[in-house]
């Protein structure tokens, strides 16, 4: 059944008000009643849409998650480690911005909410991917993509990993083709 607009209206409202609120500051200083108010709605209507302001963020940051999948999946043939795909540069080039709240929702080591959103998309469209070109091991495979491209992301957000978005994207474009190359038996 086809979603109500008037509801992805308000969701849309909702996501909007909560950036603007995270410019000001971190998530926890904000609240459902500042988020509801900037987003011209009630604390009642806010509370049919999401459980909580996590759940808010995660479905704000899950914009994120789709560029992140699609950014590994961004090239066919062979690939070249020295030249990962630009939709991945692109990628970890706009993280910057909004840095802050996606940190707080992708704790380090890749976990958190967003980090499980982010797991589980990237690990089933690497499996999908590698079922159908046949490619050995792809539950195996597809799990080891997934946590370390989580891991690494996260892990970078958080200042544990130096380098500026084209050098960590060039780094993970490696370090994921390595594990697709790996010998499998």
């Amino acid at each position: 059944m086809p979603e109500d607009p008037r509801a992805g209206r308000t969701r849309a409202r909702l996501r909007e008000a909560l950036w603007e609120e995270c410019a000001n500051g971190p998530l926890e200083k904000a609240g459902v009643a500042a988020v509801a108010r900037r987003a011209g709605v009630g604390r009642a209507t806010f509370y049919v849409h999401y459980a909580d302001l996590e759940a808010l963020a995660v479905d704000a940051c899950a914009e994120i998650v789709r560029e992140a999948v699609d950014a590994l999946h961004a090239w066919r043939g062979v690939a070249d480690p020295a030249n990962p795909p630009p939709a991945l540069v692109a990628f970890f080039e706009g993280l910057p911005q909004r840095r802050a709240l996606y940190a707080q929702l992708l704790r380090p080591g890749g976990g958190g909410p967003l980090g499980q959103v982010l797991h589980r998309d990237l690990r089933a469209r690497s499996r999908a991917e590698r079922e159908l070109a046949g490619a050995p091991e792809p539950e195996l495979v597809a799990s080891a993509v997934a946590s370390a491209f989580a891991g690494v992301l996260a892990d970078w957000l958080h200042g544990m990993i130096e380098g500026t978005p084209a050098e960590i994207a060039g780094r993970v474009w490696r370090l994921l083709i390595s594990l697709h190359r790996t010998p499998l038996p």
